[in-house]
């Protein structure tokens, strides 16, 4: 079994635990952090995406001049430029990368949020346009003749690409969320179907939907994808009492309370509110998931950590791949020197037990 490890690269040293350091795009971090990752055996890293923040298909193609093997997960929401301008954006991309792009849709969860960039619509309506707009998006790269398509939200007539994917009809989608709209919508068009770190059980439940919105579509079940923030030590006592020194970290820190105060009131988004509810069912889940960190952060983004050595962390992602998570992603609140211990240390001892049950089963 192939299990595809995503990391997380950024423009500048910063985290939850790290003020911003240095220009808002440091080209030399970008490369150094890039080639940490795939120096480190990563598949590939995705480049995220806020209001107000560098544009993440720039971003991309910065990294991949940097590196040579390394896949790049652009995220991309929808509903800001036209599906067959993003078709032959993220194609042309592509091309220049050597195939190696992927699209992560986010559909957007806060109101306030979206409204920073000019998107009024409800929630609701927000995953209708979505909807349509992978609809138009997959047909600008799949379609050989022109094609027309006359929708709620697009509108285009006679369109026929000159670019398309290099490697295929389509580039992989990933597509983020847990509510029952995002079941929905990820289950009629995702590859690959992503969610926040959450305990065993509950993460059972949301496979569960996710594959039976897929099997009412008509579809293959996607792959899925499970983000966590490991806290890696040499022993259990040196990486819980890390742990603890990166919590008081976020509860002390002035960025992560101007970013609460900049998102508004509290996350109304399903998996936020996922999280949230599983920190207050108890600290600690299962082999290593510790919820702390989402509570300090106000669940934004993805913040539930796994926390031991690389042996501990490692059996408990597996636990995971043994519900059916087949990608895994992860990123520290150390970025830069984390993803270079992950890539050390926890990676190959995921591959090591993945190899070795291969063998068994053969």
């Amino acid at each position: 079994m192939t299990v595809e490890f995503v990391g997380m690269i950024g423009t500048r040293d910063q985290s939850e635990t790290r003020p911003p350091s240095g220009p808002v795009i440091d080209r030399d971090y970008v490369r150094r952090f890039a080639r940490a990752h795939e120096d480190g055996g990563f598949d590939r890293v995705l480049i995220g995406y806020g209001s107000g923040w560098p544009e993440g298909q720039q971003v991309a193609a910065f990294a991949a001049a940097q590196t040579e093997r390394l896949g790049l997960l652009v995220a991309h929401r929808p509903g800001f430029v036209a599906p067959t301008l993003a078709a032959r954006a993220f194609a042309t991309l592509d091309h220049f990368s050597g195939g190696r792009v992927a699209v992560h849709i986010i559909t957007g969860g806060s109101d306030v949020e979206q409204a920073r960039d000019g998107d009024y619509l409800g929630k609701d309506e927000r995953y209708a346009r979505t909807d349509e707009y992978l609809d138009v998006l997959k047909a600008a790269w799949r379609a050989e003749d022109p094609f027309s398509h006359n929708g709620t939200y697009y509108r285009v007539d006679g369109y026929r690409a000159e670019v398309r994917p290099l490697n295929g009809p389509a580039l992989p989608l990933y597509f983020g969320g847990s509510s029952e709209a995002a079941y929905r919508v990820g289950g009629k068009h995702a590859d690959t179907f992503a969610l926040w770190g959450e305990p065993l059980a509950e993460t059972a439940q949301q496979i569960a939907s996710i594959r039976a919105a897929a099997e009412a579509a008509g579809r293959p079940a996607p792959g899925i994808s499970v983000s966590f923030r490991p806290i890696l030590g040499p022993t259990e006592e040196l990486a819980w009492a890390r742990a603890h020194r990166i919590l008081d970290t976020i509860k002390g820190s002035a960025a992560v309370a101007v970013t609460k105060q900049w998102r508004g009131a509290e996350p109304t988004n399903v998996g936020s509110l996922r999280l949230l509810e599983a920190a207050r069912k108890g600290e600690r889940h299962d082999r290593a998931l510790w919820t702390p960190t989402a509570t300090a952060t106000g669940a934004a983004g993805n913040s539930t950590a796994l926390v031991g050595t690389p042996e501990t962390v490692a059996k408990a992602l597996l636990d995971y791949v043994d519900i059916g998570v087949t990608t895994l992603l992860i990123r520290g609140y150390d970025p830069l020197d984390d993803a270079i211990d992950y890539g050390r240390h926890l990676l190959p001892l995921v591959r090591q037990e993945l190899a070795g049950r291969e063998l068994v089963a053969v």
